[in-house]
């Protein structure tokens, strides 16, 4: 994750300007609104980058904390978010007690791990969660095999939705839901979401 945190901190505030808001109209937020709020708990949201999600979570009522290992990143959530919390943490080194949260979220924060590296991070998750405890991933959408490309900050992967879906099922996962589709902005590229229960 070293050299990841190193990528994310040279680009911070470039990336920041660019992703740094979302449409909370959108069905991305509409997915992630309808599964991680009103839980009996708090929820994490883990890779948070510029805390945009975050914020959004805490608009809709979820006790919702963003944990990011970018310095800058966690500094300007926390100027630019007030009300929810905002920890400098990795998401593979969370310090809270295992079974403590209702929700995760992981939007994006899974794409530069490689393949041998996923299903321990996914574990890593499902003990955070209390039983029926919520994850809700984004990721980098393929039509055919999972693969690297050349993403902005640094080399990404690309997940069928299925085979994410049987990573999440080993892990002690059982799908809720799932979102594809593609950005008139970014034709070239292919976007999923799954939401998935502990159990």
């Amino acid at each position: 994750m070293q050299a990841v945190r190193e990528a994310y901190a040279a680009r911070a505030e470039e990336y920041t300007a660019l992703v740094g808001t979302l449409e909370q109209d959108g069905p991305e937020a509409a997915l992630v609104g309808r599964h991680l709020t009103g839980l009996p708990g708090p929820v994490l949201d883990l890779g948070c980058g510029p805390g945009q999600w975050t914020a959004h979570l805490h608009a809709l009522g979820a006790d919702v904390t963003g944990v990011d290992l970018v310095p800058a990143f966690v500094a300007h959530a926390r100027q630019a978010h007030p009300g929810p919390s905002f920890l400098l943490g990795s998401m593979t080194d969370v310090d809270v007690p295992a079974h403590s949260v209702a929700g995760v979220l992981s939007w994006y924060s899974t794409i530069h791990l490689p393949p041998d590296e996923l299903d321990g991070v996914l574990a890593g998750f499902r003990r955070l969660l209390a039983p029926s405890g919520v994850l809700v991933v984004g990721f980098f959408d393929s039509d055919d095999e999972v693969a690297p490309f050349d993403h902005a900050v640094t080399t990404a992967w690309r997940w069928p939705v299925d085979a994410y879906a049987a990573r999440l099922a080993a892990a002690g996962f059982a799908e809720q839901e799932r979102l594809q589709h593609r950005s008139p902005e970014r034709p070239d590229r292919r976007y999923a979401a799954l939401a998935a229960r502990a159990v």
